[in-house]
């Protein structure tokens, strides 16, 4: 498959994106192979065959009326371009106004103040002085010098939108001699579009900024000294660079030398600076505390976490929330219905006697409000700030249909292991038996683990490192295969070894058994620590809580979520102390991951929408069964990234809540606009219908309308981190 992308100029609205579907969709095997992205104007084109011919595309883009550019592999796709087209409305709209306000001035000296407003007739007026008439017709002519031939190609197609809606109009206007409303309309209309580009400029411009954090170079470090500075683009893996206090990181990369804190709230959401030091990770777009470091990168500037987050956002504008997808298709259905209401308006009260100017007039009036782009506009604006400020919280969403399911969800299934825990042992408790001491225990072990990897090893040195122990290792130091390991200290045998491995030599007392069954029961993993002729003590590890999953799982409640499971293949002991910890309604423990799809399809017939929450990869198959998947962890992690619908960009679980609240949020802001949009059409179609409204100010009401809903979209970029349901 071929991917092209176009930067396609005077793309604001979803009347240009159904014309170049009309256009171009037939090139590429349908309509399906095509994306659009309204914000950053950008078409993306997917075919299955041989690449379509280039120049084939851009003729096609010109016959919906407008002009397209590819974008070369690799170029940022910043939306620009739009400046010509802009530049060349705002020159054309104000050769719109100042004509048809000379042509006003012109006509209210020669005609009275009256007959220029239209006097009792609603705008209809039988003679217009000439001076008057080329003024407005220039007018209207640099109104919609870029509306015709859009309408004509509406038109041609037999498919009306809101250029033909226009056009015609202002046509009926001329043809009942109201050349200044007719001018008036075509200048508001041109308003309104110059308007309405402008307010997705910015828009585009507000979610730009808001991802646009990395620096764009880098100091490199050359034989121990700060060198020339270099554009990040230009800098290879394995390059080392300084970034100084205050400043924001490059690349992605590991410190070599320095001590800092560093605030990665742009990448991960985190509220608190992350310490680093030598062999710690860090991310481009982070910022450095008070400390300088020197970095070496691991990744070029085009594969950064930040870059792949931005593409993800990118990407996930592409995939349209239901919201969305209902909005076109209400759009399809009430332009052409409007449309022949007006028609049926304008033909059918002459019939019984009334005035054919006045109706006609009117339906004028019914085809301006029928303009659905207000409508149309505010929610993708919505859907980008709403995906833009998620990925700022540290939660990657990958589209608009998994922006909207949060705020829908029943019930939650989480994973224990990395998910409820930390994923790693920690030592909890050391139990010596006499003669030996806590100490002498812990460097027994630590001696014989001292070359392992295993995590148990991990999590013993670690604590032997926190009480100042420096282990000599081992001796002689053999695996017992799925039992244990042994090692010779000072010339005499020990080993460590789980509880079978004690029954197994024989060595177990009942005090012993007793002491192992009730750490098991309380979700603790023993390591008995020993040699030939008795038991030294055991040590007790756990995978802890993390220490916000008590909390989340509250907040979740109180957001609306009904159902709170924990899945695991954790024995049963373990799974239910960690589940009672956390304040789980229900825990399945023992489980295989097909059984975890089960159990998911299970929730997913009970309640309908439910979450998955998982480490990205081992519960891929019951992500994949939910109807929203969140992975963990996902900051580095392209798999994480890949295996589900949500990616947390930190082990934080409490952007959970946040996801939820601010889902609702979004779908708050979406109905809003809808209402808004559809209620204020429905009073100027009433005042029309009463002869009450005029086709300006039709026109005036649509423009007001199409940026006050851009406007409240908007407001989403300012979310917060406050809690579910704010």
């Amino acid at each position: 498959m071929t991917r092209q992308t176009y930067r396609i100029s005077g793309m604001d609205c979803a009347e240009e994106v159904a014309s170049l579907k009309r256009e171009v969709g037939p090139l590429v095997g349908g309509e399906a192979n095509l994306s659009f992205n309204l914000l950053k104007g950008t078409m993306t084109l997917a075919t299955l065959a041989e690449a379509v011919r280039p120049e084939a595309i851009l003729q096609a883009v010109e016959r919906a009326g407008l002009t397209a550019e590819p974008i070369i592999d690799g170029e940022q796709q910043t939306g620009a371009g739009r400046g010509p087209t802009n530049r060349r409305r705002l020159v054309l709209t104000l050769g719109s106004g100042l004509s048809t306000a000379a042509g006003f001035l012109v006509h209210l000296y020669i005609g009275g103040l009256a007959e220029a407003l239209g006097g009792e007739t609603g705008g209809i007026h039988a003679v217009t002085p000439w001076a008057s008439v080329v003024l407005y017709l220039l007018g209207i002519l640099a109104g919609f010098f870029t509306v015709l031939p859009k309408a004509i190609n509406a038109l041609r197609r037999l498919r009306p939108d809101m250029n033909l809606l226009m056009t015609v109009a202002v046509t009926g206007a001329v043809a009942l001699g109201a050349w200044f409303e007719a001018a008036s309309v075509s200048f508001l209309f041109s308003l309104s579009l110059l308007l309405e580009s402008w307010s997705v400029s910015r828009a585009r411009r507000a979610v730009e900024a808001l991802l646009d954090l990395s620096p764009p170079t880098a100091r490199l470090l050359k034989e121990g000294n700060a060198g020339a500075v270099t554009p990040c683009e230009d800098v290879p893996v394995g390059a080392r660079f300084v970034v100084l206090p205050g400043e924001r990181i490059p690349l992605d990369g590991v410190v070599e030398r320095g001590e800092s804190e560093v605030n990665q709230a742009p990448i991960t959401g985190e509220s608190v600076p992350v310490p680093k030091a030598p062999g710690a990770e860090v991310f481009a777009g982070t910022v450095n505390g008070e400390g300088a470091l020197e970095v070496q990168s691991t990744r070029s500037h085009s594969d950064t976490t930040i870059s792949r987050i931005i593409r993800m956002v990118e990407q996930a504008q592409e995939r349209r929330a239901p919201s969305e997808q209902w909005v076109e298709r209400f759009a399809a259905r009430y332009t052409p219905a409007v449309m022949a209401l007006a028609i049926s308006t304008a033909v059918v009260p002459p019939l019984f006697g009334a005035s054919w100017a006045e109706w006609i007039y009117r339906a004028l009036v019914l085809l301006v409000i029928a303009c659905p782009c207000a409508l149309v506009i505010s929610t993708p604006v919505s859907i980008v700030a709403a995906l833009a400020t998620a990925a700022r919280h540290g939660v990657l969403i990958k589209g608009g249909i998994y922006l909207e399911a949060p705020a829908s969800l029943k019930a939650i299934a989480f994973d224990k292991t990395g998910t409820l825990t930390r994923g790693a042992p920690t030592v909890v408790k050391a139990v010596p038996f006499p003669p030996h001491t806590e100490r002498e225990l812990i460097e027994r072990a630590a001696a014989i683990e001292a070359r392992s990897g295993h995590p148990l090893a991990r999590a013993i040195l670690a604590h032997a490192e926190s009480l100042g122990i420096e282990p000599i290792p081992a001796a002689g130091v053999q695996v017992i295969q799925g039992k244990g390991v042994s090692g010779i200290i000072e010339g005499k045998l020990y080993w460590l070894g789980s509880h079978r491995h004690l029954e197994e030599r024989g060595q177990e007392t009942p005090e012993v058994h007793a002491q192992l069954e009730a750490m098991t029961a309380s979700g603790w993993s023993a390591v008995v620590v020993g040699n030939d002729t008795h038991v030294c003590g055991f040590i007790a590890l756990a995978d802890t809580l993390r220490p916000e999953a008590k909390d989340t799982v509250a907040s979740l409640r109180r957001a609306g979520i009904e159902h709170v499971i924990m899945l695991t293949g954790d024995n049963e002991g373990t799974a239910r102390a960690i589940a009672q910890k956390a304040g789980m309604d229900e825990v399945l423990a023992e489980l295989l991951p097909e059984d975890k799809v089960t159990a998911v399809a299970d929730l997913v017939s009970r309640y309908k929408m439910v979450a998955m929450v998982g480490d990205g990869v081992n519960d891929a198959p019951a992500m994949a069964r939910a109807s929203l998947g969140v992975s963990m962890g996902a900051a580095g992690s392209d798999a994480a990234i890949e295996t589900s619908d949500v990616a947390l960009m930190t082990d934080d679980l409490s952007r959970l809540p946040w996801l939820v609240g601010h889902s609702k949020r979004t779908l708050a802001v979406i109905r809003q606009n809808i209402v808004f949009s559809i209620a204020l059409k429905l009073v100027v179609l009433l005042l029309a219908f009463a002869g009450l409204a005029t086709l300006w100010m039709a026109i005036a009401a649509d423009m007001g309308a199409s940026l006050l809903v851009i406007a409240n979209a908007l407001r989403l970029l300012k979310a917060g981190r406050s809690e579910p349901g704010a």
